[in-house]
């Protein structure tokens, strides 16, 4: 397939790399591949601690990608309940501790149904959002205060799969625009104690499901170089 002329590649991205550091290295083996610069973008972010499915389009299909963001989407992870963290994940170290011992299964259940529906979530300090020029997070990280406008978002699904130790295994299916963090923040708060996010996998976006995505390495192969830094042929 010529990706230069334009399609669609289903990545699961590694854990700690960002979704532009994934454009950026493709981008480079398609240029070292066809010998020109590709055209490629991603359809929707995924934090770098998170991983899962990533989906990159090139050439003319990138002016599709908002028809992929605008797609439902779908996310399994662990919830750590009974802490908190100033970036709701495991970018930062926990900051407060809170009690637990009252959590069982109905009050999750219910924590889940209020969380579940049309709603106004605010996002999380440490994120890409812009406030005056600058990305929330430089602020968040500089110890400056972060206000951000709440926006209505859809979880259509939230299920609990289930509850080891302080690691709660959730499911969810939800709109364009909803942070998972913010989720387990809430998630925290409606339950009488704390919680931030410990892991996070997309596992579907649309019809797209990670199941057919391929490893970074794997994608990086349909690529072999055939052209050198100055577009010249090997």
């Amino acid at each position: 397939m010529d990706y230069s002329a334009g399609g669609v590649l289903l990545i699961n991205k590694p854990r700690k790399w960002t979704s532009f550091d994934v454009v950026g290295k493709l981008r480079w083996s398609m240029l070292y591949h066809y010998g020109k610069k590709v055209k490629i973008g991603h359809a929707g972010t995924l934090d770098p601690l998170a991983t899962g499915l990533l989906i990159l389009c090139t050439g003319m299909e990138t002016r599709n990608i908002e028809k992929y963001q605008a797609q439902q989407k779908e996310y399994e992870g662990e919830f750590f309940i009974g802490a908190t963290t100033p970036s709701l994940d495991l970018e930062t170290e926990t900051d407060r501790l809170y009690p637990t011992d009252h959590i069982d299964e109905a009050l999750m259940q219910k924590a889940a149904a209020s969380l579940t529906g049309t709603l106004l979530q605010e996002p999380p300090a440490h994120s890409a959002k812009r406030i005056g020029g600058k990305r929330a997070y430089q602020l968040a990280r500089a110890g400056k205060p972060v206000e951000l406008k709440k926006a209505e978002i859809t979880v259509n699904e939230f299920q609990i799969l289930s509850k080891e130790g302080p690691l709660i295994r959730f499911r969810i299916s939800c709109s364009k625009g909803t942070y998972i963090r913010s989720l387990a923040r809430d998630f925290g708060l409606a339950c009488g104690s704390g919680a931030y996010l410990h892991s996070l996998v997309r596992t579907r976006i649309g019809e797209h499901t990670l199941s057919r995505a391929l490893t970074l390495e794997q994608v990086l192969t349909l690529f072999p170089p055939r052209f050198d830094k100055k577009g010249l042929p090997l």
